[in-house]
């Protein structure tokens, strides 16, 4: 009976999303411990960038922002994504269709929440920024759904 209850138990979990499926760990050039990222970083952006979180929609004040300029990863200062590729997409997240380069943002495969998704995350230190997905206008057809907070926005000198 417990074998069974384990094997109901984990098919449960992996299914609804009450546990994330374990990932290799990655380098990245910019690796702090657990503790130093959670002094460096807002109580908000540890919980997005270091344990995966998602920002509510429309909360972000990076959502309207307009101006000319550079998003960047506010856990290491990685610029990711250049205001004209910036859009309304509609789902209450900034959005974008590519990143400022090639390089800059690494894809995962994310199965939680009883999903399949490709999770976003820094080039240069590994935090999640969001999900990429096949909904985007042309060119590339993708949309860079980000969490606002797991990003600084560095406006163009004039």
């Amino acid at each position: 009976m417990q074998r069974r209850q384990f094997l109901m138990t984990s098919c449960l979990a992996a299914l609804f999303g009450g546990v994330r499926l374990a990932q290799a760990e990655e380098s990245f050039p910019v690796s702090y411990s657990d503790a130093e990222w959670q002094e460096r970083l807002s109580p908000d952006q540890y919980a997005i960038l270091r344990k995966h979180g998602t920002e509510y929609p429309f909360t972000s004040p990076l959502l309207k922002e307009h101006r000319k300029g550079v998003f960047a990863c506010a856990g290491c200062e990685q610029e990711l994504f250049s205001s004209d590729t910036k859009y309304e997409s509609g789902t209450g997240w900034p959005s974008f269709w590519q990143p400022i380069e090639t390089g800059a943002v690494g894809e995962t495969v994310d199965r939680s929440m009883g999903m399949v998704r490709t999770e976003v995350h820094c080039a240069r230190c590994g935090g999640h920024l969001g999900h990429v997905f096949n909904d985007g206008p042309r060119p590339t057809g993708l949309r860079y759904c980000m969490n606002g907070v797991a990003m600084t926005f560095q406006p163009a000198e004039a």
